[in-house]
């Protein structure tokens, strides 16, 4: 401690020079002051990128050189764990086969304060030609990146924070800054909830409550109950059977007795084997169904369903009570949606 306070003494002592203390201030005071004005300059070309993001059903692919490129790192880390799909994509690699990973779904964010990055500009063209829409994080309109883009975000900066003017620092904070605007832009336009980002971050320090809710979420808070459950009653058709899967949307559909008890499961599986024995469509559904079908209470854990769906090579789960009776419905797609796998 003694040594690091004499240290800083002697950083003080050179006459003439800004002390270090003084210098480093200056540093963090350009930077915020970089930001302040970006803030300041958000206008709809900034929505223009979210939308045109949100309204793709690819992924996001960040990539840009130097600095940049750690920056572009950070910002596709950021959309990933906070519910839009992103990865990073070095320019060099990507003419030597990566750019194949970019399909034309897809939204690619170039990032370069210049707009001129050579490794950027040579795989533009190959970019537009996957069908890839093109967002330019750049400092200069006039830039090539810039004018060629589907939508420009501007990081222009009055001065580096580097006292030369020329190590970039204002500029890929300022970057840095904005692609955590997007990220969380992102975030709201697509509904990601405190739940969702626990799922992606189950090692995470993030709040308790909501992970251990996640992580103990239970079949009925997952299901489909009432009319929302397909079924029908012993003693229907195939014909009547086939109409049910198919109002449904769940690919079966429970058949009942008449208290309400499960004695059967019709599913997509069942018909095709019908079909391929030539089955009569007005057949009894009784004839060609499954028999003592699966089925688990509402009360089991949502991870103890997925685990038996998986040993059971299923996809859809009746839920039933004590009794026997049908209470719900649940598929994988219903699994997907809950985040519980």
């Amino acid at each position: 401690m003694i040594k690091a306070v004499a240290k800083a003494a002697r950083h003080s002592a050179k006459g003439g020079a800004k002390s270090t203390l003084e210098l480093a201030r200056q540093v963090l005071e350009i930077e915020a002051d970089a930001v302040r004005a970006l803030a300041e300059r958000l206008d709809e070309r900034f929505l223009a990128a979210v939308d045109l993001i949100h309204g793709r059903q690819g992924r996001v692919v960040v990539s840009g050189i130097g600095k940049s490129g750690h920056i572009a790192r950070k910002i596709a880390s950021t959309m990933a764990s906070t519910g839009t799909p992103a990865y990073f994509v070095h320019p060099a690699e990507a003419s030597h086969g990566d750019l194949g990973m970019v399909e034309s779904g897809d939204v690619f964010i170039a990032i370069s304060y210049s707009g001129a990055s050579n490794e950027l500009l040579e795989i533009l063209p190959l970019v537009k030609r996957r069908g890839a829409k093109l967002i330019a994080i750049t400092g200069k309109q006039d830039s090539v990146l810039a004018r060629e883009a589907d939508a420009w975000l501007d990081i222009r900066v009055e001065k580096e924070a580097c006292p030369h003017n020329l190590a970039p620092t204002a500029s890929t904070t300022a970057a840095l800054a904005l692609g955590d605007a997007l990220a969380i832009a992102l975030l709201d336009a697509r509904g990601f909830s405190a739940a969702d980002f626990a799922h992606m971050h189950p090692r995470g320090g993030l709040p308790d409550q909501a992970r251990v809710q996640h992580a103990f979420l239970r079949v009925e808070g997952v299901m489909r109950a009432g009319k929302d459950t397909p079924q029908i009653r012993s003693g229907a058709t195939i014909r009547e059977a086939i109409a049910e899967v198919t109002r449904g949307r769940m690919g079966m559909t429970a058949v009942l007795d008449s208290g309400g008890g499960v004695i059967g499961i019709f599913t997509d599986g069942d018909l095709r084997r019908a079909l391929e024995k030539n089955a009569d469509l007005a057949r009894r559904v009784d004839d060609v169904m499954t028999l003592k079908p699966k089925t688990v209470r509402p009360g089991l854990l949502a991870a103890e369903a997925v685990h038996f769906m998986e040993e059971s090579k299923i996809n859809q789960l009746l839920v039933v009570d004590e009794r026997g009776d049908l209470v719900g419905a649940l598929n994988m797609h219903d699994l997907f949606r809950a985040k519980v796998i």
